[in-house]
């Protein structure tokens, strides 16, 4: 085996200190399991845009439900004019008809909130107004702002997206109570592959959609198998992964990359997870602060009662 037989290879194989990965990365390369393309640098070999516009083009279709072409690739971080930095996106590609879709692979559902989908909707809209302000001047109007699509796969989702049954595709968008028809320009996107997994594989559902979910939930050869007897033109795909096999320095390149994005993820999800704790135990003492200057007063108020009685 190749991995053996460069000393410098083996040496970043054995720096992977996850011995559960090690064994996944050996798993691999023995045929007996799949690359987990949940992860953002085995997601990009699979969709690149570059060699396989037509693959990601086909995916985002499949989830808006409407055909998309893809104009352009865009930096998935940018700059404010003051030089403040926005959001980090995993994918953000222009379609043909100017609105964006962005593209997320989570890990944790938990690190991925409501607060923060609705940040990086509004970022997307910012984004495009602060361009096409700057490229049409005195010509600019709001209805040149176009649709911004957020999409969002979570590997591990909330317990909120397993009350749902067997739906692991959820759409949304702002619409009014009162029946007020207005299109807004944001648009959810979001699916649990850990629901999907758990929803038994039909046969009869021949979706381009399905087809996508299932490739990204393979797991092992069985899996693979079967996929390709349900959606032959998934096979070139599981080809190209298995011929991976061959470059096994681009394959550690990539979980190398990837277990480092996990790492740095999992810090930020920490800080913020610790953070919200902090938070909520300064509002606990600030309450009890509250509740401890209310009795004191209650006291004092008592002690003056008293002294006015005795006077």
């Amino acid at each position: 085996m190749r991995l053996t037989q460069s000393p410098r290879l083996y040496r970043t194989y054995q720096g992977i200190k996850n011995e559960r990965w090690r064994a996944r990365i050996l798993d691999f390369f023995a045929g007996n399991q799949s690359l987990p393309l949940t992860y953002d640098p085995f997601f990009k070999f699979i969709f690149n845009p570059d060699r396989h516009a037509d693959r990601l083009e086909n995916f985002i279709s499949s989830i808006l439900g409407i055909h998309v072409k893809i104009k352009r690739i865009l930096p998935v971080e940018d700059s404010l004019i003051d030089g403040e930095t926005y959001l980090i996106m995993d994918l953000l590609v222009e379609l043909e008809d100017g609105s964006l879709a962005n593209i997320e692979i989570q890990k944790n559902g938990y690190a991925f909130t409501e607060e923060r989908l609705s940040c990086y909707a509004a970022d997307l809209l910012m984004r495009q107004y602060t361009r096409i302000r700057g490229e049409r001047g005195a010509d600019f109007t709001y209805h040149d702002i176009k649709k911004v699509y957020v999409i969002v796969l979570y590997e591990k989702s909330t317990a909120e997206f397993h009350r749902h049954g067997d739906t692991c595709f959820h759409h949304g968008k702002i619409s009014y109570g009162s029946g007020l028809k207005l299109e807004m320009l944001d648009e959810y996107f979001l699916i649990a592959l850990d629901v999907f997994k758990k929803i038994p594989y039909a046969e009869d559902n021949k979706s381009d959609l399905h087809a996508w979910l299932s490739l990204l939930t393979t797991e092992n050869l069985t899996d693979a198998e079967r996929n390709m007897r349900h959606y032959p033109w998934l096979e070139p795909i599981y080809q190209e992964i298995a011929l991976l096999r061959r470059s096994p320095e681009e394959v550690i390149g990539m979980w190398s990359e990837a277990l480092r994005i996990l790492d740095e993820n999992s810090l930020k999800y920490y800080v913020e997870e610790l953070k919200e704790e902090l938070d909520k135990e300064k509002m606990r003492i600030q309450e009890k602060d509250a509740e401890i200057a209310a009795l004191k007063a209650e006291l004092e108020a008592h002690k003056a009662q008293q002294t006015d009685q005795k006077s």
